[in-house]
């Protein structure tokens, strides 16, 4: 009992409760088997396939890493040859980079040679050290020609031949200096005359260009008022088709007005018909009630006369005739209410249809109203409608226009604002240009001063007697003119040209300072007596 107990627990039953028994069907075991291999017969033989294709690449990944590192297989000698060749071509790009280097090392050294001898040709050809170096050579060729002249003197015999020879010598070259300097004068001549002749040609083109200038100005004046007078032109129309609009609108306006009133008029004239009508009708009732009055007041009389003659017939005649008479009187009576009955109808009618036209004709002019009221208000509305969407455009090209003009205003402001500030950058840039310009002219300044005093050092070493040249070479201040030293352009000193037909530089005298130092005897001089 125990077990099966335990079996209970542990196993619980397959079926539900709720299952009949009686309507299950029981299979054998091997019938159950086959039912569920037929059922699960593909998707067992896809994990087959999917468990062999796994295998069999797991197998060849492990036969891959098995002889990835063999030598004796293509794939292995293949990877040696390109590892060789790898490792070569590494070789020889290290020694590339030494090549390279050392080139790299040797091309610097070289450009460092040209850039030294760049500057050195550079400082060579400033104006400065071309004047000292005028001057080396003054001083040297001074230097030479006193030796000569003391080589003369001491060659000199003192026969007369050799005396006139030298005198000779000394005309001749008398001479060729005379000749050489009324050359160099029609020299001078041929160059001023050239140069103004070139100024001459610059006022000419400076004059052509001012014409063209002005003609250019002329052009665009004429341009200015062609386009001030198409503006003009413009407006005017504008302001004519504006002009036109509001007459052709008024025009409009008063043809509707007389179109009203001709509509009034015509109203009032089928007001005026309608009255008269209604009166012609009126009178036409009145004299038909008279008429019915005197028909009524004859048939009175007549029903009078009956009544008397039959009251004189009903004492004549006896009963029967009594009958005949109160018959005709029936019959009587009976056409005279057919006819009045009649009569009376056809007033009726006559009344209805002049209802009817007279509401047809109210209902139509009612509707007239009201589609010329419905028509001018339509009317009114397009108007105010053309009339806002003008005002709207109108508001618009002003909106458009006053954004313009403040676009317009901004940008003159930025424009204003960005040329100040590039002004002030020019302005900087120009002080720091001046400031790195002065630096640069102490520095070369420098550096022509160290070269010029080792010069002087080397030539003073020979001799002092031609180093003056050397001197006035070196005194402060570049250019080469001889006006006085800007100091705030980096020591430059100006040369001034005399202008006149010859245009040589004017000297530089130094003033000692004046006479009269003595303000009061300078005042004394004048005149003052305060």
């Amino acid at each position: 009992i125990k077990n099966s107990e335990e079996d209970q627990t542990l196993h619980p039953p397959l079926l539900p409760s709720t299952v009949d028994l009686r309507q299950v069907t029981i299979i054998p075991h091997n019938e159950w088997k086959r039912i569920r291999d037929s059922l699960d017969n593909l998707t067992r033989k896809a994990a087959c396939l999917r468990a062999e294709r796994k295998a069999k690449k797991e197998m060849h990944f492990r036969s891959q890493e098995v002889v990835k590192h063999w030598t004796n297989t293509y794939a292995g000698m293949k990877e040696q040859k390109l590892e060789a060749k790898k490792k070569r071509d590494e070789e020889i790009e290290a020694e590339r980079q030494i090549l390279d280097v050392e080139e790299e090392i040797y091309k610097q050294g070289e450009r460092k040679k040209a850039i030294e001898y760049a500057k050195q040709y550079q400082f060579y050809q400033t104006e400065r050290v071309k004047n000292f170096h005028s001057g080396l050579l003054l001083s040297r060729v001074m230097k030479e020609r006193d030796a000569q002249i003391e080589y003369q003197k001491n060659k000199i015999k003192s026969d007369k031949k050799w005396e006139e020879q030298l005198k000779l010598n000394i005309e001749k070259a008398f001479k060729e200096e005379q000749e050489k300097a009324e050359k160099r004068r029609r020299n001078r001549v041929a160059l001023a005359n050239d140069h103004l002749k070139q100024i001459k040609e610059h006022e000419e083109e400076e004059e052509r260009r001012r014409k063209h200038e002005e003609k250019d100005a002329e052009e665009i004046k004429r341009q200015n008022s062609l386009y001030e007078l198409e503006m003009r032109k413009k407006l005017e129309k504008k302001k004519e088709d504006i002009s036109e609009s509001r007459k052709l609108f008024f025009e409009h306006m008063n043809d509707k007005n007389i179109i009203k009133a001709v509509e009034l008029q015509q109203q009032e004239e089928e007001d005026e018909k309608i009255r008269k009508f209604i009166k012609a009708k009126k009178r036409l009732i009145q004299m038909g009630k008279e008429k019915e009055a005197e028909t009524h007041r004859l048939m009175e009389e007549r029903r009078e006369r009956i009544n008397n003659f039959l009251s004189e017939l009903i004492k004549e005649k006896l009963d029967n005739e009594d009958l005949i008479i109160a018959r005709d009187i029936a019959e009587a009576e009976a056409e005279w209410e057919k006819r009045e009955k009649e009569k009376y109808e056809k007033n009726k009618a006559e009344l209805k249809a002049i209802a009817e036209y007279r509401a047809v004709v109210m209902k139509n002019k009612e509707e007239e109203e009201r589609q010329r009221k419905l028509e001018a208000k339509e009317q009114l509305l397009a108007i105010m409608k053309a009339d806002q969407i003008f005002q709207e455009h109108e508001k618009e090209k002003k909106r458009k226009a006053d954004k313009k003009h403040r676009e317009v205003r901004d940008a003159h402001i930025q424009q204003m604002a960005k040329n100040k500030f590039n002004a002030k950058q020019e302005k900087q840039a120009e002080l720091e240009y001046y400031r790195l310009a002065e630096a640069l002219v102490a520095e070369k300044e420098k550096e022509f001063q160290d070269y010029a005093r080792e010069v002087i050092e080397l030539e003073s070493e020979s001799t002092n007697k031609y180093i003056y040249p050397l001197v006035k070479a070196v005194q402060e201040g570049h250019g080469g003119g001889r006006g006085p030293v800007f100091v705030d352009r980096g020591g430059l000193r100006p040369s001034y040209q005399a202008n006149d037909t010859t245009g040589v530089q004017l000297p530089f005298y130094n003033s000692q300072g004046s006479k009269y130092s003595n303000f009061q005897k300078s005042k004394g001089r004048l005149g003052f007596t305060w």
